[in-house]
């Protein structure tokens, strides 16, 4: 042991070289004063045994830190983080900062540790990493597709938890931010990765990244390797990811920013994809462009085709034809490009934002709905691709027969499959005593069906719905079965009903008809309302009419007017005991 100078602190420390003289030295387990760490040699301690300890590294960080990877900033060492923060998250292990950290003014903070361990990734000088030992990739992709690799034993020695959780879509926020590289932000398991003992989640790749190299994507000037402080999006793939944390490669002066997967990966030259008919070309570019496909901007690397003279992401060349989707009755295909004169409206019917006919799209060839790509495919779980178009959807089997039709088409008189009378098309609203539907129990507004015989009556758009439906908002995946004649409580609004429903199979629980109608998306009619109301299922308000506070509700595009789905669905009389 050797004294030292004391760092700030108020008695002499003495510097212990190895782990037998701390074992020898310390009373028990303790921590690093300035970074918290459990303290380890070669370290630091008061040499009158006050707790006082502090290692090596932590002893001689330099008090201005002038970072290759943040070039434009000195990091300033400073006690604990600054009065402004309510919670100091550092930037490259996403754990909380609680004493010592490095800091510089544009918000970017770092453990001593991190900021030093980075500095000698960029420095090339990782002589702590020269005896951890290495972990191999529990996952392979083929194909776009993730599956485990290695036999049974080496998963279940290394750790096969993180894969499964991955494969499977099952990831606990811990396991999924352990199971994260902090370099890339990329699965940890994915590439050959230094054991966690090391302190570090690091794949072996991200601490051999070349300081500075040159991309196809951008000619101009080389690429930097850099924190990603600025939560930038990708100019490659178009995609932000990692909420600001570990590296990226960029150009500053040109505010380009690459992810290291994207720059990393070698664009193809040519793309083909079943979905097309003809190959897409890769079409480097100097400025950005928006996607044919999707409708959404893009930069640098684009893939065209030259037949359809269509410009679009690399990801949308594979963009998928006909999808199934969870919002709606029917199947979508996607167009590059839509005729006005072919829609009433051109408002998707999720977000309710205008659709640009110029642009990609999803449409339904049977009920002029429309759909942003985004909107369309922004859930994995709540759309299925659809390989056959010539393969008969079952969610669209008919609950009706058709007796009698028109000269416009409409079908006038029917057999519905809830009902033992035929029905008859009307539009005469008013003329008779019975004011709802027997379907949602709604106010008859608009076009019906009724029985001659006895006092039944449906809304036409009640009897055009589908006999199996699936939900976005139901957690099973079975589909919705229409079912009648039953006493039950919905399990959307929680109100007891005996009208029509919608049972899942799976878990028997029923939604009414009201609560179907209020929570897909489009244009709603609202009692007492003059102008239509719209499903938002993320905006955050307040209901006028409960005043309870929701996410997700039906909105008046032309004024202040918000209603919860429940609040929607009441109906419009009702019956007490004491009355």
């Amino acid at each position: 042991m050797e004294e030292s100078n004391n760092y700030g602190h108020q008695h002499p420390l003495l510097l212990i070289l190895n782990q037998e003289q701390l074992i020898d030295y310390q009373s028990g387990l303790t921590d690093c004063s300035r970074c918290g760490e459990k303290v380890s040699a070669p370290c630091f301690c008061c040499a009158e045994h006050c707790g006082f300890y502090l290692h090596k590294v932590c002893a001689e960080a330099p008090l201005e830190l002038n970072h290759p990877f943040h070039p434009h900033h000195p990091l300033l060492l400073l006690q604990e983080p600054p009065s402004s923060y309510t919670r100091c998250v550092c930037n490259f292990c996403h754990k909380t900062c609680e004493k010592f950290i490095y800091h510089c003014s544009c918000k970017l903070d770092f453990h001593i540790k991190c900021d030093l361990f980075t500095f000698n990734v960029a420095e090339n000088n990782l002589k702590e990493l020269e005896h951890v030992a290495l972990q191999h990739p529990l996952i392979s992709t083929e194909n776009g597709d993730e599956k485990l690799v290695g036999s049974y034993k080496e998963r279940k020695n290394t750790g096969c938890a993180f894969a499964l959780f991955r494969l499977f879509g099952f990831f606990p926020t811990k396991l999924k931010d352990a199971a994260k590289c902090f370099g890339c932000w990329e699965p940890l398991v994915k590439y050959t990765n230094f054991s966690p003992d090391c302190g570090f989640n690091l794949h072996e790749k991200c601490t051999k990244l070349p300081f500075k190299l040159n991309h196809v994507c951008h000619r101009k000037h080389p690429l930097a390797l850099q924190f990603n402080s600025e939560q930038s999006s990708c100019k490659i793939c178009g995609e932000t990811r990692g909420k600001g944390l570990g590296f990226i490669y960029g150009c500053s002066p040109c505010k380009f920013a690459a992810h290291i997967e994207c720059v990393s990966a070698a664009l193809d030259l040519v793309v083909e994809d079943k979905r097309h008919e003809h190959p897409f070309s890769l079409f480097p570019r100097g400025s950005s462009f928006i996607c044919d496909a999707c409708g959404i901007e893009g930069s640098y690397a684009s893939y065209i085709c030259c037949t359809c003279n269509i410009m679009v992401h690399k990801r949308c060349t594979s963009v998928p034809r006909i999808i199934k989707s969870k919002w709606h009755d029917h199947r979508l295909f996607h167009k590059y490009f839509l005729y006005i004169e072919d829609f009433r409206v051109l408002n998707c019917i999720m977000c309710n934002d205008e659709v640009s006919t110029d642009h990609g799209s999803y449409y339904c060839s049977e009920c002029d709905v429309i759909f942003h790509v985004k909107c369309a495919m922004e859930y994995k779980n709540s759309y299925e691709i659809v390989e056959n178009e010539d393969e008969e959807s079952p969610d669209v089997s008919s609950i009706t027969k058709v007796l009698e039709w028109n000269d416009a088409g409409e079908a006038t008189v029917i057999e519905h499959i809830m009902h033992i009378h035929h029905l008859t098309l009307s539009d005469r609203v008013g003329e008779y005593d019975k004011k709802c539907c027997d379907g949602c129990l709604l106010p008859i507004s608009a076009s019906f069906y009724y029985c001659t015989q006895c006092n039944f009556f449906l809304h036409k758009v009640c009897v055009e719905l589908p006999k199996v439906k699936h939900v976005w908002y139901h957690h099973c995946q079975s589909p919705l079965v229409l079912t009648s004649n039953e006493v039950f409580e919905c399990y959307a609004c929680d109100y007891w009903s005996n009208a029509f429903a919608y049972k899942c199979e799976e878990c028997k629980k029923r939604t009414c008809l009201r609560c179907i109608i209020a929570l897909t998306p489009g244009a709603h009619t609202c009692v007492g309302h003059k102008h239509p109301v719209f499903l938002y299922t993320e905006y955050t308000g307040r209901c006028v009419a409960c005043g309870l506070e929701f996410d997700g509700l039906l909105h008046c595009k032309d004024c202040d007017f918000f209603l919860d789905h429940k609040c929607f669905s009441l109906p419009i009389t009702s019956q007490h005991k004491s009355d």
